[in-house]
């Protein structure tokens, strides 16, 4: 008897995950014969570079980019309903076309590895446990950023986030986002102070050479790392991916030993990062703990004096960041972004916990947010000649203060969207007006085609689509609002959003496929879709609530 073809074993895999009525032997190798597909699809990278058909019905023509439905690596249909229902409504073709281009783009191209919890019984004798007790049990998930290979723990929060309100009604979701959590709990036990890691060792994915050679204190296993850039926000995203997932699902399934072992070692790590460099009675000099430097000539990339950074003072409440969320180095230590979101996640778990019983633990976690805030006002708002008390984006204790903003979340710009302050804050409505401008934002950048933030990661000459997209979901303007989404639809003629931009010429971009500014793309439309209606819908329109 012929054995059964590729093609009728994928419609007998497909069968078989909608029905679950398979005989056992049928579906494995239905299963297998999946698997054999997706090896043979094109690798991502390559094919978000060409657009393809079919184009959609605006002006613009857009390409539709996701891959056949075979290659993609996890599927929802709630999320396929949310795309349908969305796309169906807005007026504008083209946005509709991005949006439905990246709001799955997550899950199509990125879930690397995902287990629901159950394998554990099927493959007995495996080492799973990798010998610690509750290792890689329970729902797993590694969330790669895109074109790299390895997760990083700030962008695959980021990249899930528009998923999170399905998590109640998709159990699918529910588990995959669970199983990020548990990834993350791994990583943040494992090397608390990097910021992007290598496939988990159950998944048996070879390691990634990031192709640097990086001198680093604490030392970390490079089987296990990808990369060890100490950045506070990294942190304060593992403890945001928790909260949004217990905000929407009302599930604490994610409160394992493991997860409070992690958090066990993010507290150590703000307690190491909270120390001055003098000692503030006898005034010695205190080597920090993170030590970081790399054989490169480019500044950004590593620390100066010996790998620690500039001096920082004592008594102001923050905590050091050694790296911003553009993976660069901070010039003054007191990152003030990443303390805002830490002081705000902090906060957020505190409840979670006082809920769940852990009262003295909260207590703790509400103390250092309320530290945390109070430094950010004492030493994180400056005078400025021209904008009034605006937040500063760095600060150093003694008075010293870089005044910028960079695209990349957490941002000055994103305050609001962190939960740190409303929109109508004055000093936040001051810093707005000032990082928004030529004139009191080195890297708001403007060109021929295209202008918005940037920062050195990239250059002087590409803006990131993403800082648009922040300024849409931070404003109360319809007008602004309008002017932004078209700024960023045409700056994405392969109906994807990339990284940054030139300002001059819109065609020249970084990273065809970066699934963190998809990720946003979507929330900004979720999040219009729900707060301004008629700006996607049409006046009149009813709002769209996800979920």
């Amino acid at each position: 008897m012929r054995a059964p073809s590729t093609a009728a074993l994928l419609v007998l895999a497909s069968l078989c995950y909608e029905t679950q009525f398979c005989h056992a032997s049928l579906q494995q190798e239905a299963l297998k014969a999946k698997e054999r597909y997706r090896l043979a699809c094109p690798a991502y990278d390559h094919y978000a570079r060409v657009p393809h058909a079919p184009y959609s019905d605006g002006p613009l023509r857009l390409p539709f980019q996701r891959p056949s439905s075979h290659c993609r690596t996890f599927e929802s249909d709630l999320v396929e309903k949310t795309i349908t229902d969305l796309s169906e409504r807005m007026i504008d073709k083209d946005l509709a076309r991005i949006f439905e281009n990246a709001f799955p783009n997550t899950l199509d191209t990125t879930v690397r590895w995902h287990v629901d919890g159950t394998e554990k019984l099927a493959s007995k004798g495996m080492q799973w446990n990798l010998g610690t007790e509750g290792a890689w049990e329970g729902p797993q998930s590694f969330i790669v950023t895109g074109d790299i290979d390895a997760e990083w723990l700030r962008d695959s929060t980021n990249q899930l986030a528009q998923y999170q309100r399905l998590a109640k009604k998709d159990q699918s979701i529910q588990n995959l986002i669970l199983g990020a959590i548990n990834t993350q709990a791994e990583f943040v036990i494992e090397a608390p102070y990097c910021n992007s890691f290598q496939p988990p060792p159950p998944s048996k994915i070879a390691p990634n050479d990031n192709h640097q050679v990086d001198n680093v204190h604490p030392a970390f296993e490079q089987s296990r790392v990808f990369e060890c850039k100490y950045e506070l926000d990294s942190l304060a995203h593992f403890l945001s991916l928790s909260n949004q997932f217990y905000e929407h699902s009302a599930s604490t399934a994610f409160l394992t030993n493991r997860w409070y072992e992690a958090l066990e070692n993010l507290l150590a790590v703000l307690d190491q990062q909270s120390k001055p460099t003098f000692d503030p009675n006898t005034g010695a000099y205190e080597r920090n703990i993170y030590r970081f430097q790399r054989n490169t000539n480019v500044g950004t990339e590593t620390l100066n004096l010996g790998g620690i950074g500039n001096p920082l003072n004592y008594g102001t409440g923050l905590v050091r960041s050694a790296f911003r969320p553009s993976d660069d180095a901070t010039t003054l230590g007191f990152f003030i972004p990443a303390n805002a979101m830490m002081a705000v996640e902090l906060r957020r778990t505190a409840d979670i916990l006082s809920k769940a019983g852990s009262s003295t633990l909260a207590e703790d976690l509400q103390t250092r947010s309320e530290t945390i805030t109070k430094g950010i006002w004492e030493h994180g708002v400056v005078e400025h000649k021209k904008w009034g008390r605006v937040f500063a984006f760095e600060v150093d204790g003694y008075g010293s203060s870089i005044i910028m903003d960079d695209a990349n979340l957490p941002s000055l710009l994103s305050l609001p969207l962190l939960g740190f302050v409303t929109r109508t804050d004055e000093v936040y409505q001051n810093t707005r007006k000032m990082i928004l401008s030529k004139q009191g934002n080195p890297y708001f950048l403007q060109g021929r085609n295209f202008q918005g933030i940037g920062g050195p990661h990239i250059g002087t000459q590409y803006a990131w689509p993403m800082s648009l997209l922040v300024q849409a979901m931070t404003s109360d303007n319809d007008e602004e609002i309008t002017r932004l989404l078209a700024a960023v639809k045409t700056a994405a003629p392969l109906g994807l959003i990339h990284e940054s931009v030139n300002v001059d010429r819109v065609r020249d971009y970084t990273r065809s496929w970066f699934a963190w500014a998809n990720s946003v793309f979507a929330q900004t439309i979720l999040d219009l879709a729900e707060r301004k209606p008629h700006l996607l819908f049409g006046e009149g329109a009813e709002k769209y609530v996800i979920g």
